[in-house]
């Protein structure tokens, strides 16, 4: 049943009242009434009519043609299961405000914008992006229930009141579990969030009865005071600032009818086009070096372009802007496994299959003669593979080595590059395994971002060096994060990569990595410099139950599929095993085995470790040996000999 309280805010929003002349004036008067169509809001307004100019104003958006909003086709709206539960949900305030916090929290029958479950700074934060509230109006459009826009329209208002814009100082909320509500209501990211998705709900909701003549003023209001508010508080660099870019730019387009405008889409145009310049790198990828935040910034630029587009603006962006995008794309698709997934490094997080697609196939419209997005948005039914294997990106330090680009590939992508940023852990020198649609050795995952020292705590165990697929010294996280690319070689029947990184004071890391004929990995790990004290190598299996032979330092998978991996340490004293965990999704975990291989280190001396890495079907019964002599690496696999340089 609905509370009484919320009973009496929807009668109020679907009544006419009499409006008040001096919050009138003000919304009127952010408008360019000299616009064609507006005529009669002029008129009215100019004779002190404002009920009947705001009526008309409403008339107005109702018939509105000319401008669309590429993310909404009202011919074709779907609705997934997930969505109509989040709003059936929203109606009695249970509201979808985090997938990793699932079920849902209940906010009260008088909400409580400020309740704060977890000390999880996301879940405060992304409370205020209402995600449940585009639901609600596809359930609207495609039921014609008014009840789903009458609670919209009395949250939106309830929202606006509760939430009011007071003093808001950058940077003053150092202390988050200190921090007044403004500063999760009216951070801009959760602000710019609302400029692009209101866009949705107001199309959605255009033709209710709840959105009357009075709560079009409030939004529009409401609208103009969010996108001025992100004009005088940009975040200072990173996809925060993209983020709130490309949802300024989407207000200036939907909204053409604001006086500013034209100012907000010139803004956002100058800044996507300087920091597309200054975020990614000549080899395509962004700068915060974390795949999920890349393909994040790949579709800002890109959904700017589109919605540009869309409406007649595309010549704001010059032709370089439109080659970096197609750059980042394909430096995504090389950083993919042919399942399309993507490593788990730093704060990445998996994808559904069906997100990427949908990607690809936005993608390809605007890229129609890339042959290689043209395969990945048909899933092979047409364009092509690239032409070329293995690849590397020097300057952000990603490199892939493959066989092929089918499912039944084998792929290694390792992450060796310089310093990165907030959402770049201290990995360097990590790397993911891909076989035949199994990832033997997935990265860690971040689990949770930032919140209280319990939620901080269980953030900062998934960043820890250890944890990672790497080498360490006395378990410390890496000091230094600078990698550099020695060698790459893929001309002849065996990949070499060589990347070297100063770890740590007095330690540099040297890894070398052979792709044998392209069938199996052999790694050489070298820990030189004055630095004394443990020595750790650190592998990370998938979730299995693997064959453990801890004297000869091995592990085994033993899947029955015939799809297995041999891995074994040559140059460790001793090989133990330790607590491992792999997070796909926020605040989702499972075990998994994890191992490290360790040897003393003393001042001046190098310590090498050689891990063999070999694809068979009973793993464990594999006969390998690998040693150096005379600088060279010599290797038997099963009786074959292999002399690795």
């Amino acid at each position: 049943m609905k509370p009484l309280k919320l009973l009496f805010a929807l009668v109020l929003a679907t009544q006419p009242v009499v409006l008040r002349a001096q919050a009138d004036t003000s919304v009127f008067g952010l408008l360019d009434l000299t616009r064609p169509g507006l005529e009669r809001v002029a008129e009215l307004h100019a004779a002190g009519n404002d009920p009947a100019a705001a009526e008309a104003l409403l008339n107005y958006y109702r018939h509105r043609t000319g401008v669309v909003s590429p993310d909404v086709d009202l011919a074709n709206i779907s609705i997934t299961p997930d969505e109509q539960r989040w709003a059936d949900e929203a109606m009695e305030h249970r509201f979808f405000v985090h997938a990793g916090y699932q079920p849902s929290y209940f906010y009260g029958d008088d909400i409580d914008w400020q309740y704060w479950p977890v000390k999880d700074n996301e879940l405060r934060w992304q409370l205020h992006r209402m995600k449940w509230w585009v639901p609600m109006g596809k359930a609207y459009r495609l039921s014609g229930d008014e009840h789903y826009a009458a609670e919209w329209c009395a949250e939106y208002l309830d929202w606006m009141r509760k939430n009011p814009l007071t003093d808001y100082r950058d940077n003053e909320a150092t202390n988050w579990s200190q921090a007044r509500n403004v500063y999760f209501a009216w951070r801009p990211l959760e602000v710019s969030d609302r400029l692009e998705f209101q866009i949705q709900q107001f199309i959605y909701f255009l033709p209710a009865k709840a959105f009357s003549r009075d709560f079009l003023l409030h939004f529009l209001d409401n609208y103009h005071r969010h996108a001025e508010h992100i004009t005088g508080h940009f975040s200072a660099s990173g996809n925060h600032l993209l983020f709130q870019a490309q949802r300024l730019i989407f207000a200036g387009v939907f909204f053409p009818e604001f006086r500013d405008a034209a100012r907000w889409r010139a803004t956002g145009v100058g800044i996507l086009n300087r920091e597309i310049g200054k975020q990614v790198y000549d080899d395509g990828m962004q700068y915060e070096l974390d795949p999920h935040y890349h393909l994040e910034s790949i579709n800002i630029f890109f959904k700017a372009l589109q919605m540009m587009d869309a409406n007649g603006y595309r010549g704001d962006f010059p032709a370089g802007y439109l080659a970096t995008v197609e750059r980042m794309i394909d430096a995504f698709l090389n950083c993919s496994f042919p399942d399309y997934s993507t490593p788990l490094f730093s704060d990445n997080r998996a994808h559904t299959r069906e997100e990427i697609l949908a990607d690809y196939r936005a993608w390809t419209e605007v890229f129609p003669e890339n042959a290689a997005i043209r395969r990945l948005a048909t899933e092979g039914r047409e364009g092509a593979a690239p032409e070329y294997l293995s690849r590397a990106l020097r300057t952000s330090g990603f490199y892939i080595l493959r066989n092929g680009w089918e499912t039944d590939a084998t792929v290694m992508i390792l992450k060796a590059g310089p310093q990165g940023f907030w959402h770049c852990q201290p990995d360097n020198g990590t790397f993911e395994l891909w076989r035949r649609d199994r990832n033997f050795l997935p990265d860690s995952g971040c689990y949770v971002y930032a919140g209280d020292k319990e939620v901080t705590a269980q953030r900062n165990w998934f960043r820890q060096t250890q944890v990672h697929n790497t080498l360490t010294i006395d378990d410390r996280n890496l000091e230094h994060t600078d990698s550099k690319c020695v060698r790459w070689t893929t001309d002849g029947a065996t990949d070499i990569l060589t990347v070297e990184n100063p770890s740590y004071e007095g330690l540099t890391h040297r890894r070398t990595v052979w792709f044998v004929d392209r069938e199996f990995f052999v790694i050489a790990d070298e820990a030189s410099g004055k630095a004394q004290g443990e020595a750790g190598l650190h592998y990370n299996l998938l979730e299995c139950n693997p064959a453990e032979d801890i004297a000869a330092c091995a592990v085994a998978t033993r899947f029955d599929d015939g799809n297995n991996l041999l891995l074994k340490v040559f140059g460790a004293e001793k090989m133990e095993r330790r607590e491992g965990w792999v997070s796909r999704t926020y605040r989702n975990r499972t075990e998994r085995p994890a191992y490290a291989f360790t040897a003393h280190k003393e001042p001046g001396q190098t310590v090498r470790f050689v891990t063999v890495l070999l694809p068979a079907a009973d793993a464990a019964a594999q006969r390998v040996v690998a040693s150096w002599r005379g600088g060279k690496l010599h290797v038997e696999i099963n009786g074959k000999k292999y002399e690795l340089k």
